[in-house]
Order: C-alpha cells, then sequence, then structure tokens
C-alpha cells in the first residue's frame, strides 16, 4: 500500500465534482480509503433528508425545486478531512460551489462526453437533473464549462482506474503549495 502525505490538507476536505457516471462515488472511495479520510456522498445526503430514493425526490419536486433543495443541503454540509462525491447537479448551485470551495479543492472528473453517454445511458431511474427533451449529451456539454470553471483539478477518469485515478488526485494533493 502506498503512503500519501496529507500535511497541507490535513482539516479540510476534498470535493469530486462532474457529471453522472464519471466515477465520483468509486474514486471518492479509493481517495478517502488512500487518505485515511471519511467518504460522504451528496446525493446520500438527499435522500436521508427526504427518506426517499433520489429518483423518487426528483419526480417528486421536479428540477428547479430539486436544484434548489440540493443546493440548501449542501450549503449545510460542515466536514473535516473528508472527500465528497457531488451529484452531478450541485454545479448549479452557487451558494453550494461557494460552501464546498470553503472545505478544500474541488476536482472535476471527467470520462469525456461518449464515455458519459454510454454509462449514463437513458438516465432511467439515476435522479438526474436533466431538462424534458434534453439528452445526456446535451447536458454534458452544458456543464462541462461550468466544472472546468469551478475546478481546481481535472482529472480524466476513461483513461485510468478508479485507483489510479485516486492515486493521481492524492498525489496533487500532498505536493500543491
Amino acid at each position: 500500500m502506498v503512503e500519501f502525505s496529507t500535511r497541507q490538507t490535513d482539516e479540510g476536505c476534498v470535493t469530486l465534482i462532474g457529471m453522472a457516471g464519471a466515477g465520483k462515488t468509486t474514486v471518492g472511495k479509493a481517495l478517502a480509503k488512500h487518505l485515511g479520510w471519511a467518504h460522504m456522498d451528496t446525493d446520500q445526503l438527499i435522500e436521508s433528508f427526504f427518506g426517499r430514493p433520489l429518483q423518487d425526490v426528483f419526480d417528486a419536486l421536479g428540477r428547479e425545486a430539486f436544484l434548489r433543495a440540493e443546493e440548501e443541503i449542501v450549503t449545510q454540509v460542515g466536514a473535516k478531512r473528508a472527500v465528497i462525491s457531488t451529484g452531478g447537479s450541485v454545479i448549479y448551485g452557487p451558494l453550494a460551489v461557494a460552501r464546498l470551495k470553503s472545505l478544500g479543492p474541488l476536482v472535476h472528473l471527467d470520462p469525456g462526453v461518449q464515455a458519459t453517454c454510454d454509462r449514463v445511458g437513458s438516465a432511467q431511474g439515476r435522479g438526474l437533473a436533466i431538462a424534458d427533451g434534453q439528452t445526456v449529451q446535451d447536458l454534458y456539454n452544458e456543464r462541462k464549462p461550468l466544472y472546468e470553471q469551478a475546478a481546481d483539478l481535472m482529472v480524466d477518469t476513461l483513461s485510468e482506474s478508479p485507483e489510479a485515478c485516486a492515486r493521481r488526485i492524492a498525489h496533487w494533493l500532498a505536493n500543491r503549495d
């Protein structure tokens, strides 16, 4: 097992952002294990808050109310020494993004548009905050610049395994100023 230094982020967090299917939860769990930190998934927080699966919450609230609820819940997150995997739509909530940035760096995980479309498929049952008539490719193209603007680091999750992505992020954390 490779040991990683966490000297500069001992009291902070690192947040993973990106589209559904980017590997946020899988890489997040691997990174948390490497760092010896907790792992938190904001989609699970939403499910816990409402006591229902994410898709049921989205269906009950509709897209706009869901996005507002997600932003409100994420702005209340308080954590130290945690890897936070977010829902892909968190990027629409400027207050949520600001809160996550206040906790530590944001890492954009991106497998590219084709892999995203292949992994997400029709998006049925995923709780994906997609507008009526919008395709997954449209959603990817809409969100990508938002992720890039918010991110401190971008990691290609198509060309490397989740473990390799976690090692890359851990190395970056250990060596940033």
